[in-house]
């Protein structure tokens, strides 16, 4: 009954989820995108309201004009729209999904123990830490040197090499699927971060400091703009970590984390590509398609690397061989009634009974032989050869009589 509860958890968490960070990244993407479309204004009402750009939009039938302050408006409105509901919200929701998915079953679904034999209270412990530690280095690093000459790029170099080292860190520690989402999790957690600690607040500053007549302090507007940025091309990379759970080809990898790297790499430049092409329709940067062919570049030969090595055929009598149902039902017993017997239904599945077999037969095939995915992390040790069986016999009809 608790696998039952944990499911719709999972399933609600995860609609929630997926909900909220629409309309975050959505958000972040717009206003990228108008940040970067902004031309100055022609008439000289704008001019005189010290608009510094704008930009006219037709939507759903309708006229729009976002226009953007170069410097402070005579009045704040009373009421302003504030971006950050859809971070927190995406934040908290990921959170809580991530709890009900990997750290309540810590030993089957975050730890590995061919990498790490440690009990789940530690490596539920260490996963967290990932999140702080990512965020108080990262956050130093842009304290530091983000205000120097060449900053930004100093600051993209140092926090691109640390997130290759958590990377890396996190697939020697964790299982592969595990490992990627908590990177992924890790950048996210940044993100968010950025909006709570720096972006909002030093927004909040400004407001507050033009309603009582005195001088912002530029700095706020300095820091909330890197931090946007950093975000924007977070975005990519994350989305990717977080939808490789279904990839175990990904994950499974035995240089999983230089994977990793690679496919937020690829992200990370087609973002900029992006990012860049409004600008420069506008005849103020450079053509930015050599960013989107580097991207896919990227990801092409991550996936000719990637090749799985030609298997040898089996030979004609084996293939002709119908596999009897007795020979799967003892891989089963001891490769899957762990989880999926008559002590525990994992996901609600049950294979000790012929009629539970057959009924989810398609699904026994499709996880076990194709994706890989079960058993989790392989933790039972299935063997290459027992995969093969299972799929003779399902490809033979699958019967269990």
């Amino acid at each position: 009954m608790e696998s039952y509860y944990l499911d719709w958890a999972n399933l609600l968490l995860r609609w929630l989820h997926v909900i909220t960070a629409i309309a975050w990244i959505g958000a972040s993407f717009y206003f990228v995108m108008l940040d970067n479309s902004l031309e100055k204004p022609k008439d000289a009402e704008s001019l005189d309201k010290g608009v510094g750009g704008e930009q006219w939009a037709v939507h759903g039938g309708g006229f729009y004009n976002m226009q953007k302050y170069a410097v402070a408006p005579r009045k704040i409105p009373e009421h302003l729209h504030w971006s950050f509901w859809e971070s927190y919200s995406t934040w908290l929701s990921g959170f809580a999904l991530f709890t009900v998915s990997y750290l309540w079953n810590a030993s089957t679904y975050l730890i590995d123990k061919s990498k790490m034999d440690w009990q789940p209270g530690a490596a539920i412990a260490v996963a967290l830490a990932f999140f702080v530690v990512f965020w108080m280095v990262y956050d130093g690093i842009c304290q530091i040197f983000g205000r120097r000459k060449n900053g930004d790029t100093i600051v993209g170099v140092l926090i691109a090499v640390f997130i290759a080292f958590a990377a890396w860190l996190a697939c020697q520690w964790f299982a592969g699927r595990a490992a990627f989402l908590l990177v992924g999790a890790m950048m996210a957690t940044t993100m968010s971060a950025n909006v709570f600690f720096w972006i909002i607040p030093g927004q909040r500053k400004s407001v507050a400091a033009l309603r009582e007549g005195k001088p912002v302090d530029p700095i706020h507007g300095q820091r909330g703009k890197q931090r946007s940025v950093h975000n924007t091309y977070f975005t990519l990379p994350v989305l990717f970590a977080m939808l490789s759970n279904h990839y175990s080809f990904t994950y499974s990898h035995p240089q999983n984390w230089i994977v990793l790297l690679l496919i937020m790499l690829g992200g990370a430049a087609i973002r900029q590509f992006f990012v860049v092409r409004h600008r420069w329709k506008l005849g103020n940067a450079r053509n930015p398609l050599p960013y989107a062919m580097l991207g896919i570049a990227v990801l092409g030969l991550t996936i000719v690397w990637m090749k799985p090595a030609p298997v040898a055929p089996t030979p004609a009598a084996a293939q002709a061989a119908p596999v009897p149902y007795a020979e799967v039902q003892k891989v089963l017993e001891q490769r899957c009634y762990m989880c999926h017997g008559a002590a525990v239904q994992m996901k609600n599945v049950r294979l000790d009974s012929p009629e539970q077999v057959a009924a989810h037969a398609q699904a026994v095939y499709q996880q076990v032989v194709v994706t890989k995915i079960m058993p989790m992390n392989n933790a039972t040790n299935i063997t290459d050869a027992e995969r093969g069986l299972i799929g003779r016999w399902f490809q033979g009809g699958a019967k269990t009589r």
